[in-house]
Formats: structure tokens, C-alpha cells, sequence
């Protein structure tokens, strides 16, 4: 089994709903994201995805959050935004990128808010 790991950082604010405490209360992030994929096959250059692409791929994600109050984002707008749920978001956005791929998959997003504290969405 092959994997590789990409991370890439971005600065977003928002607020929790239903938590009662500080983070109920508009603040923000310095945001850092780690997608992992695997795949048991190499393509033709021994690489099992290329870095650009997945960089491409967190690129166009991250874009959508950077400097924005992510509340008023979809999905985010219906859903908490929690880091566990920009995982998913995360999830879903690279997943529909890499269908084109050879037979590969997200094992992991990984979303920091802090150096201290991220969430995990495994697929």
C-alpha cells in the first residue's frame, strides 16, 4: 500500500451554534488541512497521485474558506462549522476530484484549528 499526504493552511472565522462558551462567539482560525490518500497502484511515472494535483484539488477547497466567515458559506450556512465538519467538507470536495484517478482513495482529512487541536474524518 502506497499513501502520500498533502497540508495546506488558510484563515477563516465562525461561530458555533448550539455551544455554550467562548466559542459560540465569532472568532477565527489559522486553519491547517492534511489530506492523506492510498492506493495500491503506481501510474506509469511511479508517483500513485501527483502533488499538483492534490494541491490543485485543496486549492480550489481552501479558496471557498480563506479569509471568509464560513457561517455564511454552504454547507455551513445548515451545518456547524466545526472542524470536524470542514473535514468532511474537505472530504467531499477532493473525493469528487480524484474519481478520475487510478484506483486510489482518501484514508484521511485532517483540519487543525490550533496547533494543539484537529479533527479526523476517515471515510
Amino acid at each position: 500500500m502506497f499513501e502520500i499526504s498533502v497540508e495546506q493552511t488558510f484563515a477563516a472565522g465562525h461561530a458555533l451554534r448550539n455551544y455554550k462558551g467562548k466559542c459560540e462567539n465569532v472568532h477565527g482560525h489559522n486553519y491547517r488541512v492534511r489530506v492523506t490518500i492510498e492506493g495500491e497502484q503506481l501510474d506509469a511515472a511511479g508517483l500513485l497521485v501527483d502533488f499538483v494535483d492534490v494541491k490543485r484539488l485543496m486549492g480550489g477547497a481552501i479558496e471557498y474558506l480563506d479569509h471568509r466567515f464560513i457561517n455564511d458559506l454552504e454547507p455551513f450556512d445548515k451545518i456547524n462549522p466545526s472542524a470536524e465538519n470542514i473535514a468532511k467538507y474537505f472530504y467531499d470536495r477532493l473525493h469528487a476530484g480524484l474519481k478520475n484517478e487510478l484506483p486510489v482513495r482518501i484514508s484521511e482529512i485532517r483540519v487543525w484549528e490550533t496547533d494543539t487541536s484537529s479533527a479526523v474524518y476517515r471515510p
